[in-house]
């Protein structure tokens, strides 16, 4: 269900929402409840059109994962959207909590990576691999837990589960994430990686857009704390360039 407080911005041309965890951003084989619909129904409500209501799903991020999903409101903000995401020129950050990370405190991850259909999942592979495509992330580990890190990942490439395979391939998956590796599942069915933070330009206005969409209450608090240090706010300016 669409409710007021997890809209994160709208205006005419982009509605941006905050994503839960379990959630479809669009329809699938399952037949499951998605966001398209459920955004359209709360947009013909609050606005009372009448008719068809036009929604456009430029980006999708992973059923367990959530955080940030952006939604066009016209054809042309919906084109110039995907042409962004095409180039490059928008940044998310994304938070994961991993097992311990033993790597460098920040640095570049660069694998190739091989989508399996069946499995729906991705692995690392040979860059000569039939399939292979080349998955490139920036990240900064913003604290260390019990048992557990937290980093804040940006990626560079667009490949299929890319932050959830590569974390694992460092011999640290995303908490909850039995998928790929974590040891054991989160209470609520979801993972631990969260679509944080996203600088894009208006497709239509032209103008800066900052937005930020803090993770929820069950994450551990310790989390909640770090994201508001200096050292976070530092680390985030570097990953967003």
């Amino acid at each position: 269900m669409i409710t007021e407080d997890r809209i994160l911005f709208i205006d005419n041309h982009l509605l941006i929402l905050a994503k839960m965890p379990g959630e479809l951003v669009q329809g699938d084989r399952t037949g499951d409840s998605c966001l398209e619909e459920e955004v359209k129904a709360y947009l013909k409500e609050k606005f009372n059109k009448p008719g068809e209501v036009y929604l456009g799903v430029v980006h999708r991020i992973d059923r367990p994962v959530g955080g940030i999903v952006v939604f066009a409101r016209t054809s042309k903000a919906a084109a110039r959207l995907s042409k962004a995401i095409q180039e490059r020129t928008w940044q998310k950050i994304y938070l994961a909590i991993t097992q311990t990370w033993k790597g460098p405190q920040e640095g570049v991850l660069i694998h190739h990576l091989r989508k399996d259909a069946r499995s729906n999942k991705s692995f690392v592979c040979a860059a000569d691999a039939h399939g292979a495509k080349e998955g490139r992330l920036r990240y900064s580990v913003l604290a260390s837990l019990d048992h557990y890190s937290l980093l804040a990942v940006a990626l560079e490439t667009g490949r299929h589960h890319q932050i959830r395979a590569q974390l694992a391939a460092m011999g640290a998956p995303i908490k909850g994430d039995l998928k790929y590796g974590a040891k054991r599942s989160n209470p609520d069915g979801g993972i631990n990686l969260w679509a944080w933070q996203l600088n894009i330009q208006h497709p239509v206005a032209k103008v800066p857009l900052v937005i930020s969409c803090p993770p929820p209450s069950n994450w551990p608090s310790a989390v909640i704390k770090t994201l508001d240090s200096k050292d976070t706010i530092h680390a985030l300016d570097q990953l967003m360039g």
